[in-house]
């Protein structure tokens, strides 16, 4: 009986170690992949995290020169995905510059790639035009890690998409 004793609480330390260990010897692997050039690769799509704040129309442009977009997000799954990019580049849920924005229409998001804006993670109350002057859309902001609209001259961190 002891020796069942001893065997159940050695699996129960092993099963529990990831908890306990500190925050730095987790690892969030971010593979770069071969076909998308070293960007970080998912769902047939390439990504790059640019840790230099910019405005959001020269985030586009920034982005644009290498080939992509600031990142559209078609599904939580993709979300997810790219905080954890950023999380690894950054060491925390850094609020980044994506490809959303209603600068066109006021109400009527679309993507800078051109897809569809069926996807979104709002924050409640959000968008909310702040003033009537927030047209661009960044993530990871408050502590619900959600979407906000903001002015596009904010300097912010972004993230680029291109298609494999």
């Amino acid at each position: 009986m002891n020796m069942l004793t001893v065997c159940a609480l050695v699996c129960t330390i092993v099963a529990l170690t990831p908890y306990y260990l500190p925050h730095t010897a987790k690892t969030h692997l971010i593979k770069r992949s071969v076909r998308c050039g070293g960007w970080f690769e998912f769902n047939r799509r390439c990504f790059y995290y640019i840790a230099k704040p910019m405005s959001w129309g020269n985030a586009e442009r920034n982005c644009m020169s290498l080939g992509g977009h600031l990142a559209s997000v078609h599904n939580f799954m993709e979300y997810h995905e790219l905080q954890r990019l950023i999380l690894h580049h950054s060491h925390e849920y850094k609020e980044t510059w994506i490809g959303g924005s209603d600068a066109h229409q006021e109400g009527h998001w679309i993507w800078s790639d051109g897809t569809m804006f069926h996807y979104s993670n709002w924050c409640p109350g959000e968008p909310n035009n702040g003033g009537g002057h927030q047209h661009c859309l960044q993530m990871n902001f408050s502590g619900g890690k959600c979407w906000d609209d903001l002015s596009c001259y904010d300097e912010l961190p972004s993230v680029c998409a291109k298609n494999m």
